[in-house]
């Protein structure tokens, strides 16, 4: 189950390293520190930071990242309510009483 927090993923840094899903974040941050030679090759999608590739091929996981999907649906769900806020929108706001006469 892929929100299964104990679930185990290989470390992109040492393929040895299978870590539960909840601790992933803390352990790449780590690894990172421990790897830095493996860490100057690899490439962060854009969609999930959890996702590391090889910089080569991170064009080719771009286009097929699962996570990409709910970006573009979340994008479309914000501006499609953004665009329904604006109609929506009446505005309150009045003129304060003015006490001023410029005519005298």
């Amino acid at each position: 189950d892929v929100l299964d927090p104990e679930r185990l993923i290989q470390c992109p840094y040492n393929k040895h390293h299978r870590i539960r899903a909840c601790r992933f974040p803390y352990h790449l941050v780590k690894c990172k520190k421990s790897y830095p030679e493996v860490a100057k090759e690899l490439a962060t999608c854009p969609f999930n930071a959890r996702h590391l590739v090889p910089q080569a091929d991170l064009s080719d996981h771009i286009m097929k990242c699962n996570d990409k999907g709910f970006i573009e649906q979340d994008i479309v769900n914000q501006s499609s309510g953004f665009q329904r806020e604006q109609m929506n929108a009446v505005s309150t706001w009045q003129a304060p009483p003015c006490d001023e006469d410029w005519e005298t």
